[in-house]
């Protein structure tokens, strides 16, 4: 019996010391599928946005672990087969997407988007900023990534209040969220896509925020329905900056990018130099156990 086949959207050589026992492919399957595509054991599907490679799932008839590059599972779980378990990319973006968390927070925070079209024009016009110092910060989603943002944000003298799925200690449930709305000077999104927060931030949510609180969103477009932060963007009521949205590529039409007090980037949290020797990191490590017939490690499981 020949070794399991393992597909991965880069070259087995970046993970270093490849685990023996297993056999290797590069494969791009939005571009081209292999006839070995009934064959694979273990796929890490490659990351971009908009699409994961998930159609061709149906074709690896020999599949028993698919392994994301994505923190989030919301485009691909639903293509996973019952049986083959899914793993996540839990650690590869928190470092990036926690340094844009709080890159968004300090630039709406002290104006940036406003001195930099100031600097387009070769206009000098000071102004008085809010400080993320003594400010609160409402973490609405407490995992790892949340984890990481917290971690850098406490350097700047604020204060965080956590929130998760359910309550343990230190952290609120998310049902508490009506409450503690009202106290946030920021609030930051980092839940993941799943049923409960899908339009969670909706025109209740904005109601209850502190007026003129700052919104920072870098979990996924859906989590906010659009609509209603268009209202609360224009009646001045919060502001915001939003990394993804609940559809991308973000229409050239699209009203967001008019909107009033609202920063926008082009989904880019997990974007950076920190991403890839995290990801081969956790790709030769999930390897190593999958050899061994060890247990993986970020299996989702239940409501993710």
């Amino acid at each position: 019996m020949s070794d399991p086949l393992v597909w991965l959207p880069f070259d087995p050589a970046d993970l270093g010391e490849p685990p023996t026992g297993l056999r290797y492919e590069r494969v791009d399957p939005t571009r081209h599928v292999p006839d070995t595509v009934g064959e694979v054991a273990f796929y890490v599907p490659p990351y971009a946005l908009g699409t994961v490679g998930g159609e061709v799932i149906a074709q690896m008839h020999g599949l028993r672990v698919v392994q994301t590059l994505t923190a989030g599972v919301d485009a691909i779980r639903d293509r996973v087969p019952e049986g083959v378990t899914l793993c996540n990319g839990r650690g590869v973006h928190d470092t990036s997407t926690a340094e844009l968390a709080l890159t968004l927070t300090l630039a709406c925070l002290r104006g940036i988007p406003g001195f930099t079209r100031d600097q387009d024009q070769r206009r000098w016009r000071s102004a008085w900023r809010p400080s993320l110092a003594d400010r609160t910060v409402l973490l609405v989603g407490y995992g790892a990534i949340g984890e990481a943002v917290e971690a850098r944000l406490l350097p700047f003298e604020c204060h965080v209040v956590r929130v998760a799925r359910s309550a343990r200690d230190g952290v609120h449930a998310i049902g508490d969220l009506p409450d503690l709305l009202p106290e946030a000077d920021v609030v930051i999104l980092v839940v993941p896509l799943t049923d409960a927060t899908h339009g969670l931030v909706d025109a209740a949510f904005l109601d209850r925020m502190k007026h003129g609180a700052l919104l920072v969103n870098v979990a996924r477009g859906a989590v906010i329905v659009t609509d209603d932060l268009l209202a609360a963007l224009h009646s001045g009521r919060v502001t915001a900056a939003i990394d993804v949205a609940d559809v991308e590529p973000l229409p050239d039409d699209s009203p967001l990018y008019d909107a009033p007090g609202l920063l926008v980037t082009p989904h880019v949290g997990g974007a950076s130099s920190a991403m890839w020797p995290r990801a081969h990191r956790l790709v030769r490590e999930q390897l190593q156990r999958f050899a061994a017939g060890e247990d993986l490690c970020n299996v989702m499981v239940g409501d993710y």
